[in-house]
């Protein structure tokens, strides 16, 4: 068998990050992407696959209001700093801002020309406010209470705005008269949905009142009866023309949202063809209903009927207690018949399409599922022999399926009663994709995967179930362990494939395995041996089937987190809390290698690469490569920002994925291969670049040499460039063509370079010679707008203060050299030729002739080669001796 290759490098080429932490949220007018909060930031994302396009960081604080302009070119947000901002999703920057509300913002709307924004708060009041303006158009008040919801009417040309209060009224307030035309009081709690039909003239409000009410019935008589029903939760009907009140709904459930659905619309067009036609002349409207049940319902208001009632919850847990029972907060159509869009309280989004089943029935399918918060991922493992979806436990009761292509939630398995701890996947024999769980709840459950439904439970557990795993090769038996302290051995031979019922598991084999929690397990290939960790400290190695002691490894200085068998050696791998990990021989017991480099607990170590390499996680955020020979890490990634407690490896693919603590899921490929073909492919541009540089700089085209030598990233090359260019007469030229083909960031790169030459004296020249053509060239404006200057000049103004220093000490000490030396009568003091005055009388004019000719005889003598200094020296005093005696001879003949 060939050697394996090692892996020298693992890159993440996908992640799923939180999107959504619940409030807020505005969905694009082609339904393309989703505006989410997401605690101080706002998320866009793309409905399609979860991934998030761009992140506005908003004011540090929890956002509570979101909407978008018709067109999709601007949001509008508030938080609790009751700051209403303006962003421009082109540019993500924040147009302009301003406040105006007491209290914080809880809803907004944008009329449908989308120059006016309304505004509900928390102080009672409804504020209109011009868009491009930014100021206040109109100021309502009237609400006793929190206004709710907000909306305008949807028809451009009548200026109406609705709003509902948890004071149980609904209030019209008319834009153009400027004051509240109509005041609806029907409902005996918070209104929490407002909705217009499709014609206009009808509004729909819902909220959560559980009252007596009027209920008006049409019997096959075509007569209205009227009685009271005590304890049911409605939506009334009003009349727009006269703000009437039509009639009452009565829906069985506190109301979330209530959306109206067009009449032309293929999402209810199948349920107006099952039901018969409509009777000529009926106004009926038919709306979706949503709440805390977690169904979706569709109904025709004409005759007060439930069209369709979603058999079962894709949202509520099955649970006994009522603060886990979960439902939806939001609901609305979405545009181009794409379906109907429902968002739960636990931060998902359900996408809905109606279709027809073979039966003939209508049926609400659920076609896609964004979830846009994970909480704390606990574990994690890879699904199917394609390994194209992870199963994934987090801090809820359900067990979340990724599709990995997409990054939706293909399904959700929902059966325990309280947290997931634990999951393991097989295929078995007969090719069925299965999967195991451990939760609080203490017991074991065994889901099918292609049927999505739960075929066996393990009950007997006394604690918490913290670790299971299914055999290796056999894969006809399930092993988990709990914080009772026990180990149980469960059989699946004689499961049944009925997945109508989950059958009862049964244990083969207990036994008292540790002193403390068990909180990993693993199964050796060949299922003879099963290995236990524990938080005292141990880890434990038992013969399969009796679940016989063969050896306990001792050694880890705090609890150990996880376990796993080598696929080729015998020998296993262990990853503890004293941030170590060790690898152990099975037959003494005996530790062989210990690996230090986390700084801080690990919690989770696989093997890779035929059992030569593992990767390991831990509570410091890392995930760390290392290769077993060496004890060397090769690789170290920091793509999480808190622990990382979920860790696991493909069995085909060896691919990984991580998550953690900040409810992240990375997914990792191996890039060896890549980047060895990339360095190449890097190196062999080099090459040619580097070549066609060398021709730049003989042909001496400076402006492509310089271009070059930045694609490069040489320095070292552009320092020779400038260096040659400072010798050149036309220096200044070559300069200034040069950076003005540079871009913003080249030149924040060049800058970096130039401090960095600053930073030498035998450089520094060449350095202050490009920052003064720098700054000659760029414009201030130009200058303020690279990235970073402001750092870059703090390190350059003190090395360029300590340059100049230098030199001007340098400077003054030549002036005391020149008054040496002219002291010593080495040099005479420069005289200037406009100094000299011309006297009067024939004596003064022989004498300056005189000095004149002499000071010539000097100037000619400077052109000549320099002689030595001795024979200068006394030439200089020759001539001098030699003026005087003709001075005198002068003096004496006149």
């Amino acid at each position: 068998m060939a050697a394996a290759t090692l892996k020298k490098n693992y890159r993440c080429f996908q992640s799923l990050q939180q999107f959504y932490t619940g409030g807020p949220y505005a969905v694009s007018s082609d339904g393309s992407f989703i505006v989410c909060s997401c605690d101080e930031t706002i998320k866009i994302v793309d409905s399609s696959n979860a991934s998030i396009k761009s992140t506005i960081e908003g004011d540090s604080e929890t956002v509570t209001a979101l909407t978008l302009s018709p067109n999709d070119n601007f949001l509008f947000s508030s938080s609790q700093s009751r700051q209403i901002r303006v962003w421009d999703l082109s540019t993500l920057k924040c147009l302009r801002s301003w406040k105006g509300h007491e209290g914080h913002v809880m809803g907004m709307a944008c009329d449908a020309s989308g120059g006016l924004l309304a505004t509900a708060g928390a102080d009672g009041k409804v504020l209109v406010w011009d868009v491009d303006g930014g100021f206040c158009t109109h100021y309502f008040k009237g609400h006793k209470g929190v206004v709710t919801s907000i909306m305008f009417h949807p028809d451009p040309d009548r200026l109406i705005l609705y709003s509902g209060s948890n004071d149980a009224t609904v209030r019209v307030w008319d834009l153009t008269k400027k004051k509240c035309i109509a005041t609806l009081e029907k409902h005996l709690s918070t209104v929490t949905s407002i909705a217009v039909s499709e014609d206009g003239w009808t509004l729909l409000t819902a909220g959560r009142d559980k009252a007596l009410l009027n209920y008006c019935y049409f019997n096959v008589y075509s007569k209205f009866d009227h009685w009271t029903l005590p304890g049911l939760i409605v939506v009334n009907l009003w009349d727009l023309h006269d703000y009437g009140f039509k009639m009452t709904v009565p829906i069985y459930e506190a109301i979330e949202a209530v959306c109206v659905i067009g009449s032309l619309s293929p999402f209810i067009a199948s349920c107006i063809q099952q039901r018969g036609k409509k009777r000529n002349g009926s106004t009926g409207i038919y709306f979706v209903t949503v709440g805390e049940r977690g169904v979706v319902r569709i109904w025709d208001s004409d005759s007060a009927a439930c069209l369709l009632d979603q058999k079962s919850s894709d949202v509520t847990v099955s649970s006994d207690k009522e603060d886990v029972k979960r439902g939806f907060t939001s609901a609305m159509m979405l545009p181009s018949d794409q379906g109907l869009l429902c968002v739960t309280a636990d931060q998902q989004f359900l996408f809905y399409s109606l279709i027809e089943n073979p039966e003939g029935s209508l049926e609400l399918v659920l076609s896609r599922r964004l979830v846009g918060y994970n909480e704390e991922i606990v574990d994690m493992k890879f699904l199917g022999e394609e390994e194209k979806l992870l199963a994934v436990a987090t801090s809820v009761e359900q067990v979340r399926v990724y599709d990995l292509a997409s990054m939706s939630c293909s399904y959700v398995l929902s059966g325990h009663t309280d947290i997931v701890l634990c999951l393991d996947t097989c295929v078995s024999t007969s090719g069925r994709t299965l999967i195991v769980t451990g939760s609080k709840d203490n017991n074991v459950r065994l889901w099918d995967s292609d049927s999505r439904s739960c075929i066996g439970v393990g009950i007997g557990h006394m604690g918490a179930v913290g670790a299971v795993a299914f055999s290796k090769k056999s894969r006809n038996f399930i092993v988990s362990g709990s914080s009772d302290r026990t180990l149980k051995v469960w059989s699946l031979d004689g499961l049944s494939d009925d997945v109508g019922e989950a059958s009862n598991l049964k244990a083969k084999a207990v036994v008292a395995a540790h002193d403390k929690d068990i909180n990993s397990l693993a199964v050796a290939p060949n299922d003879s041996l099963i290995c236990s960790a524990s938080q005292d400290r141990t880890a434990c190695i038992w013969r399969f089937p009796d679940l016989v002691l063969v050896v306990v490894l001792k050694g880890h200085k705090r609890g150990i987190w996880s376990v796993e068998f080598s696929p080729v050696d015998q020998c296993v791998i262990t990853a503890s809390g004293d941030k170590t990990i060790k690898i152990w021989a099975i037959s003494d017991g005996s530790c062989l290698r210990t690996f230090e480099g986390h700084t801080s607990s690990v919690f989770r170590a696989s093997f890779l690469t035929r059992g030569t390499q593992f990767v390991s996680c831990g509570a410091d955020g890392l995930v760390k490569l290392w290769t077993v020979n060496t004890n060397e890490c090769i690789a170290t990634y920091d793509q999480h920002e808190d622990k990382v407690w979920a860790l696991t490896v493909g069995r085909r693919t060896e691919m990984l994925a991580t998550g953690g603590s900040d409810a992240v899921i990375n997914l990792w490929h191996d890039s060896t291969a890549s980047d060895k073909e990339e360095a190449f492919r890097k190196e062999e541009e080099g090459v040619l670049k580097g070549q066609e540089l060398e021709n730049a700089v003989s042909d001496a085209d400076y402006t492509k040499a310089i271009q070059i030598a930045f694609e490069l990233r040489r320095p070292h090359k552009l320092f020779e460039l400038f260096a040659e260019l400072f010798r050149k007469k036309d220096a200044k030229y070559h300069i200034e063509k040069a950076l003005l083909a540079l871009g913003k960031e080249e030149s924040r790169l060049l800058l970096e370079y130039v401090r960095e030459w600053n930073t030498k004296p035998k450089l520094c020249h060449i350095a202050q010679f490009v920052l003064f053509r720098i700054f000659s060239i760029l414009q201030p404006t130009e200058i303020i707008e690279i990235r970073g200057v402001g750092e870059l000049l703090e390190g350059l103004i003190p090395y360029s203060q300590r340059h100049f220093s230098r030199i001007d000490r340098l400077e003054r000490s030549t002036f005391l050299l020149d008054y040496t030396l002219t002291g010593m009568s080495v040099i005479e003091p420069e005289i200037d030729r406009k100094e000299l005055k011309e006297p009067s009388g024939d004596h003064s004019k022989v004498a300056v002739e005189e000095r004149l000719g002499e000071i010539d005889y000097e100037e000619q003598e400077e052109h000549h080669e320099e002689p030595k200094q001795e024979t200068s020296s006394k030439k200089r005093k020759s001539r001098r001796s030699k003026g005087a005696v003709q001075h005198k001879k002068v003096n004496r003949g006149s």
